[in-house]
């Protein structure tokens, strides 16, 4: 503890949902340690570089203990920019290493494995059911069931306190370039500053998916991290399959820059292969006492004022006073 403060020790604490849950635990009064490979520019948290793929169970174990938190979040695991390969190794490893290092440690934090809802495999178009066995069809997907496995088979045999969350598609200030939105403001961006229409080429938008704010997100984990609800897995997202086609057009709404949006088709990712996936909420609203509070929009918005901080221009961005302009 410091002085009366709670601790949280945050693992892939660096990344875009790890950045926000460890900004979750300190709003709530918590002293978080985020750990992973580099500092991050300008961080909030404490922080300790570890390079978790390299590192031995001891040598986590001797963090634990040293730090005594409350919780601990497995925040590692990001596909964002991974090739197929390395999925395996990030997803499942480093997750393997947290609970040999828990089984090794004498403290007993509550465990928060965040996993994906690329878990379940191709949806059939209704909410997902967590009863229904997993098949995923992705790299990715394994890679995180298999984790999410060795989570649950440890808490089984009473080794950890554990629960799941499976998250959807997440949103807000900090999203990844890699991602849909990322590259679409990456384009966006220059041209709000410069004044001059842009031009974005995607892959075909045909795809309608669950979408939560990321800051959402960080308060389930908050949650989940006091609630009684270990060895369960739980899915965090709005309950709506959204068109992506339908985000990219709102930020580009939001950014008020004159915009022509082509789809062409082009060699298909693993992320172009789930078309359809949607969770329900209310089991964890009813466990948790969460319940997402953001929209959509809000998500978007918050996502392009952080982008424009982040590649800042002179001045107010030219496209701020023009009319806002729709993708066709």
């Amino acid at each position: 503890m410091t002085g009366d403060r709670p601790r949280a020790v945050v693992l892939g604490g660096t990344g875009f949902v790890g950045g926000h849950v460890a900004d979750a635990f300190t709003d709530a009064g918590h002293d978080v340690l985020t750990v992973a490979r580099r500092a991050p520019a300008g961080r909030r948290h404490r922080f300790t570089a570890l390079d978790l793929g390299s590192t031995d169970p001891e040598t986590l174990a001797r963090l634990l203990d040293a730090e005594g938190p409350v919780a601990v979040v497995d925040a590692t695991g990001s596909s964002w920019g991974l090739d197929p390969g390395r999925m395996a190794g990030r997803c499942t490893r480093l997750s393997g290493l947290l609970l040999d290092a828990l089984r090794r440690a004498t403290c007993r934090p509550r465990l928060v494995h965040l996993g994906s809802v690329l878990e379940y495999g191709p949806q059939p178009v209704e909410p997902a059911d967590p009863r229904r066995t997993p098949a995923p069809d992705t790299a990715y997907g394994r890679a995180k069931l298999a984790a999410t496995r060795a989570v649950l088979a440890a808490t089984d045999a009473g080794d950890v306190d554990a629960v799941v969350l499976r998250l959807v598609n997440a949103l807000g200030p900090g999203l990844p370039v890699t991602s849909l939105l990322g590259r679409v403001a990456a384009a966006l961006a220059p041209a709000a500053w410069s004044g001059v229409p842009a031009r974005v080429t995607l892959a075909p938008l045909e795809a309608r998916r669950d979408f939560v704010d990321v800051r959402d997100a960080a308060d389930a984990v908050l949650a989940a991290a006091g609630r009684p609800v270990t060895g369960r897995v739980l899915d965090i997202g709005r309950g709506e399959a959204v068109p992506v086609r339908s985000l990219v057009r709102l930020l580009v709404e939001v950014s008020g820059v004159p915009t022509t949006v082509v789809e062409r088709a082009g060699p298909a990712g693993w992320r172009a292969a789930t078309r359809w996936s949607c969770v329900d909420p209310a089991p964890a609203a009813a466990a948790l006492g969460w319940w997402p509070r953001r929209d959509l929009r809000k998500a978007v918005t918050d996502f392009w004022h952080d982008e424009l901080r982040r590649q800042p221009g002179t001045g107010e961005p030219a496209a701020a006073g023009k009319p806002r302009q729709r993708a066709p």
